[in-house]
């Protein structure tokens, strides 16, 4: 079971809180981290891409890094740790996207990929001009498909003559080529699991509820029958934010905390965000991360224990049928990484491959 780390790329990490801790994103602190999630043994790292912060007293991702110039930056100071990085398809052309890509695979070969991030904020885009207007909400996997194409034939050919809606290539020339490249995509809703299915290795699924790690096991399913749908054998990677501490008291104290001082000003502007794409399915992205229950910590699956509680917990997610990885976010990035590769891993089955006790035996 592959574990990954979602890098705090903006500041304050996935915690909307007061008490949360607060930090700025610089590339030395997430140097830092995924030098610490490769010292542990972690396979992958990934930079999302938010170009307009949601506000609130915590100003709440008003700072954020770019994910390409991020990874090019940590693939020079790491050996081993896969990078992905993540473009926004509004944003930035897939050939210019193909060229940064060789340029960070010259950097670390064989270890760059890139997360699809199709736009569901508007707020992010009208800013400078590049949002195409509500029909983006249903045309977005299409732009997506395309987009794909055309970095898939440039970084495997070196060359895309492709002719689309949304891309027209006119012998586009692309060296060197790194080749074949790991595409992931977060598609929550049937349009977007079809997307990933089609055009990516992995779909992020998104888990909500806390200390409930099989949850996504119904979006597992229907992601695995839109790969078979597809004839590929895509996998899943689920998202978790772990809280931990040396008993599971301690842990529900501070989640406890976080959640009595969630800035509401900067959940409020989260949620008119989300609520702009009025056909949003119930499962999108936009829809799960505002749902009332959780949204503190953007209704990812929260894990919230003792180092054992949280090690078993984790050991019942890598068994959800179609699940490939797990990637993790931390309330502290430092010192939650830490206590992961020192506590929590080494009481994990599905990382050390130790064998579950027989019934005999229980």
């Amino acid at each position: 079971m592959d574990i990954g780390v979602f890098i705090p790329i903006a500041n304050n990490g996935w915690l909307i809180s007061k008490s949360a801790p607060q930090y700025m994103p610089t590339f030395d602190l997430n140097k830092e981290i995924v030098r610490k999630a490769e010292e542990h043994g972690l396979e992958f790292a990934l930079s999302m891409i938010k170009l307009r912060g949601f506000g609130g007293e915590t100003e709440f991702w008003d700072h954020a890094l770019e994910s390409f110039t991020l990874t090019a930056g940590l693939a020079a100071v790491t050996e081993r740790i896969k990078l992905y990085a993540s473009t926004a398809i509004l944003t930035l052309p897939p050939a210019m996207v193909a060229r940064m890509v060789s340029t960070i695979d010259s950097i670390a070969p064989g270890r760059i990929g890139v997360n699809i991030v199709t736009g569901w904020a508007p707020g992010e885009y009208t800013q400078m001009g590049v949002w195409p207007g509500d029909e983006h909400f249903a045309n977005r996997y299409a732009r997506a498909t395309e987009y794909v194409k055309v970095l898939r034939d440039l970084t495997e050919t070196g060359r895309s003559d492709f002719k689309g809606e949304f891309y027209e290539m006119d012998d586009c020339v692309l060296s060197p080529r790194p080749g074949h490249i790991d595409i992931v995509a977060a598609g929550q809703s049937p349009s977007g699991m079809k997307f990933a299915a089609e055009n990516a290795e992995y779909d992020f699924l998104l888990s909500t509820g806390v200390n409930t790690p099989r949850a996504m096991v119904e979006s597992g399913e229907k992601f695995k029958a839109a790969s078979d749908l597809a004839g590929r054998d895509a996998g899943a990677f689920a998202l978790f934010m772990v809280i931990a501490d040396e008993t599971d008291e301690l842990a529900q104290a501070k989640w406890q905390d976080y959640h009595d001082n969630a800035d509401l000003a900067a959940l409020n502007y989260q949620a008119d965000e989300a609520g702009a794409d009025t056909s949003a399915d119930e499962h999108s992205t936009a829809r799960t991360i505002s749902l009332p229950e959780g949204a503190v910590n953007f209704n990812m699956g929260t894990l919230v224990g003792s180092y054992e509680s949280v090690a078993r917990m984790l050991d019942e997610a890598a068994e959800v049928p179609g699940v490939k990885g797990i990637m993790l976010t931390f309330d502290d990035f430092l010192t939650g990484l830490d206590a992961f590769g020192e506590r929590i891993q080494p009481l994990m089955r599905s990382r050390n491959r130790i064998p579950s006790p027989s019934p005999a035996t229980v």
